[in-house]
């Protein structure tokens, strides 16, 4: 079998596999799998309004994305992402909040505070990095302590120092002027800002990753760091670089997520985007050239399945087994497909 009809043999079976599983869930549930799927689709690509919705979640998921396959080709689990998106937007709120009033341009304003976001991420990650190169914490730990943190942080900002006039709100802090928000579609919650802001910075990522030294090095140093550094890599450096320039994207969707969404800080800022941009990078193994499409398919299904609820009368959380349903079931087939090879590769040894 040819490796291009193998590979799309095993990721077929793969979809198949979490197909099946979600669908038993769904009739366990009650409910007729064709029609829940059907409801899905329609409730995020059944008109402009839907699939603009869609293109807003994917964004922040794809910033988010962006920056974990940096990480993820440095050999780390950066699990400190949603605190660096919760982290780029309190950065980026800042300054909102203290340019709001300020004889500055609007658009000079949102320049400063979005490129404040990516420095918010930036920083947090490069804590978790000092953690891990410096401190000998393993990044797992150290990112989930710092996660912990940001959500605290921005708990206690908005109940706190920034909380609306006379009251303390879970809905966030009090919502910036319009001309402070980035523009949108008439008619739609979607900014051509922001979408130009996630599709540039897939293309930074693929080029960096795929097309320089800078991102070969990289790699030398996520598959074999000793070996990198006797071959003259500054590892310690490259690794650093990795935390900072990870942190940076996802410090960017929190940007986004306060300028081009909420037009606030909210207690839940990073909508997850974190956890889910994990799961698309093993989905994808990592390669950048599968991010953009990947994560436009999981968005649609964090948006398609708020009509499950509304018709079926079932839970949205749905689309959350479904996703990792695929995720489990791609690592499953990778494991089948490399013991396939093993015990084909020996037979023809053998023969």
């Amino acid at each position: 079998m040819k490796p291009r009809w193998e590979n799309l043999a095993f990721a077929t079976a793969a979809v198949f596999v979490a197909l099946a599983f979600t669908s038993l869930v769904l009739v366990t549930a009650g409910a007729s799998p064709f029609e829940a799927y059907w409801y899905m689709l329609k409730g995020s690509l059944g008109s402009w309004s839907k699939i603009s919705d869609v293109l807003v979640a994917w964004v922040p998921l794809l910033l988010a994305t962006a920056g974990l396959l940096i990480t993820f080709a440095a050999g780390l689990w950066n699990i400190g992402v949603e605190g660096q998106i919760v982290l780029g937007g309190i950065f980026t709120t800042w300054v909102l909040r203290l340019l709001q009033d300020s004889t500055l341009s609007p658009a000079f304003i949102l320049i400063l505070a979005i490129a404040a976001g990516a420095l918010g991420g930036a920083l947090w990650a490069a804590l978790a990095g000092v953690l891990k190169v410096f401190g000998g914490v393993n990044e797992i730990f150290g990112g989930l302590g710092l996660d912990f943190v940001a959500v605290a942080l921005t708990l206690w900002l908005i109940f706190g120092p920034w909380k609306r006039p006379g009251i303390g709100s879970m809905s966030g802090t009090e919502p910036f002027p319009k001309e402070l928000w980035l523009p949108t579609i008439p008619g739609s919650r979607l900014s051509l800002w922001a979408l130009f802001i996630g599709l540039v910075s897939i293309a930074i990522v693929y080029f960096l990753l795929s097309g320089t030294y800078f991102g070969l090095k990289l790699k030398a140093v996520g598959k074999n760091p000793r070996a990198a550094y006797l071959l003259g890599i500054p590892t310690t450096r490259y690794l650093m670089m990795a935390f900072v320039l990870s942190g940076l994207f996802a410090g960017l969707a929190g940007a986004v997520q306060v300028t081009a969404v909420y037009h606030r800080l909210i207690p839940a800022i990073s909508s997850g985007y974190g956890w889910l941009g994990l799961m698309v990078s093993m989905l994808i193994n990592f390669q950048p050239a599968w991010a953009a499409p990947v994560t436009f398919f999981f968005a649609a299904l964090n948006i398609g399945s708020i009509q499950l609820p509304i018709v079926l009368k079932l839970d949205s959380s749905l689309s959350g087994v479904l996703q990792g349903a695929l995720v489990l079931s791609f690592l499953l087939m990778g494991g089948v497909r490399q013991r396939w090879l093993k015990k084909h590769q020996q037979e023809a040894s053998d023969d």
